[in-house]
């Protein structure tokens, strides 16, 4: 069945439940907002390979006295990043660091919870919709698998390595965007709103792809994000806006094959990171003042404000987090601001999907 994406004929207990379904979505973007940024200072303060199993359910449990804190700081003695990094640590030293991972996956465990509980209510009192009960089932599943990514990752850097591999942290923050992205979506989607009209499309039609591309290129941001913060990139080439004394610096292809340099070359890394970060800007920017001199949606016209506003934020807060050698405050602040932007973008999509009156399937 094709349902208007601002179907007219809802009934009052139907607006109800789109309301309570999402006020509830937010709230665990919320969460995951917070969970990237606890991630952002576990992987700061190295850490992430403090707890050495991956157990679910007992895991949630910390150490209770001092024999059981001592059996997993002997855990974390058997793997490279103690004997390479931190041999000599004392156990006050291993707990601050445990502390930072317990929390991680304590609130990976609350956002599970969160969003289990409440979709069983809402489904079992059939306030779920039809069209929405599969697309909750796969963020379910995808918040899931997104678990099951994190050990990927922790188990990285287990044997052989004092890290995680930057291709699993990058496959990690990037399902947590994704998720974050899509849940955001759904909301959007439930908001009702009258349908308007507008005069004239200019050249991206009403502008609805070019707002699709920012979103995609907001995700793909986050992921060199991540891939910059798997090989510490942050902490060279701390200077803007020239990069090792230049626009473009030489050295971006000394690996071989050539296609490595754009994962493991770690002045190629920080380059893209901060070219397509130019790239956002111009492409924000290009939308956001070509909606502000159409005759739109007075909301879409303030989403587009903040959407720019927040760009420039978000560009300064990596500038001064690059020029600080990754000072934690700044990072963190530069991580929970690129969700604020992709929120943002994500918004603008919705707002020109009920502009265009475009039509979903339900």
């Amino acid at each position: 069945m094709i349902t208007p994406f601002h179907s007219s004929g809802l009934s009052p207990q139907d607006l109800s439940n789109r309301r309570q379904i999402r006020v509830w979505l937010l709230f665990i973007c919320f969460l995951i907002l917070a969970m990237v940024v606890v991630g952002g200072a576990t992987r700061l303060t190295d850490s992430g390979l403090s707890i050495t199993e991956w157990k679910p359910i007992h895991g949630a449990i910390p150490p209770l006295n001092m024999a059981e804190w001592a059996e997993e700081f002997e855990k974390y003695k058997q793997i490279p990043q103690y004997k390479l990094l931190n041999e000599g640590m004392t156990l006050e030293e291993f707990r601050g660091i445990f502390w930072w991972e317990w929390g991680h996956r304590l609130l990976g465990r609350v956002i599970g919870f969160v969003f289990f509980i409440p979709l069983v209510w809402f489904w079992a009192r059939g306030q779920v919709s039809t069209w929405l009960k599969p697309r909750l089932l796969l963020a379910f599943v995808l918040g899931g698998l997104q678990g099951a990514i994190g050990w990927w990752m922790v188990a990285s850097g287990l044997v052989n390595r004092v890290d995680v591999s930057q291709y699993r942290l990058a496959v990690h923050l990037s399902v947590a965007a994704i998720l974050f992205a899509y849940l955001y979506y759904l909301a959007g989607v439930l908001k009702r709103r009258p349908e308007l009209k507008h005069d004239g499309w200019n050249v991206f039609g009403n502008g609805l792809w070019a707002a699709y591309g920012i979103v995609a290129l907001v995700l793909f941001q986050v992921f060199l994000g991540a891939l910059v913060a798997g090989l510490n990139a942050g902490l060279t080439f701390n200077t803007w806006p020239l990069m090792d004394g230049q626009i473009i610096p030489g050295g971006l292809f000394v690996m071989s094959p050539w296609w490595s340099n754009f994962f493991e070359n770690v002045m190629m890394v920080q380059f893209q990171h901060r070219m397509v970060a130019y790239a956002l800007v111009v492409a924000v920017f290009a939308q956001g003042i070509s909606l502000m001199r159409e005759n739109r949606d007075g909301a879409l016209k303030r989403n587009a404000s903040w959407l720019m506003v927040a760009i420039i934020l978000q560009v300064g807060l990596g500038i001064v987090t690059l020029l600080s050698m990754v000072a934690m405050d700044r990072a963190l602040a530069h991580q929970a601001v690129a969700l604020i932007v992709l929120a943002l973008a994500i918004e603008q999509v919705c707002l020109l999907r009920r502009e265009k009156g475009e039509a979903l399937r339900m």
